[in-house]
């Protein structure tokens, strides 16, 4: 499970962290009874308090997306309704589109321009798609 987290971002990193497991549950990328990493797990991977994992596991049980199954682990839970994850999975890509607008809105205010922001984006887009791609194969490998 590929999770970064952008210490500098305003937003808080448990809302980080859920909204990417989030994200990854409702495209598929996590497939339905997937074993999640365990709480303490993934709070050394991401370098966080385990208060922050548990939140982040809560919410999204709540939410109705995983499973938390005492003494055996955190569960992705099959997917409900195609209709519902189509809505849900709507209002992920809705969200990005607006913080990536705030993203440029900033970038143009600090004098970047639209060819500079393009370089940055392709930088990221190809970095962020070897580091999923390695994750993938690490994870692979442990299986």
């Amino acid at each position: 499970m590929y999770i970064r987290i952008e210490r500098g971002s305003s937003t808080p990193i448990t809302r980080q962290i859920a909204e990417q497991i989030r994200s990854q549950c409702l495209a598929g990328v996590l497939k339905s009874n997937q074993c999640l990493p365990s709480v303490r797990q993934l709070a050394r991977e991401l370098a966080v308090n385990v208060n922050t994992i548990v939140r982040v596991y809560e919410r999204l049980a709540s939410e109705g997306l995983l499973e938390m199954r005492h003494g055996e682990g955190t569960f992705v839970l099959p997917r409900s309704a195609a209709s519902q994850d189509a809505n849900r999975l709507d209002e992920q890509r809705k969200q990005f589109a607006r913080e990536f607008e705030a993203v440029i809105r900033r970038g143009l205010l600090l004098g970047l321009t639209t060819t500079q922001l393009r370089g940055m984006l392709t930088s990221a887009a190809s970095e962020a798609r070897a580091q999923i791609h390695h994750q993938t194969q690490v994870e692979r490998n442990d299986e």
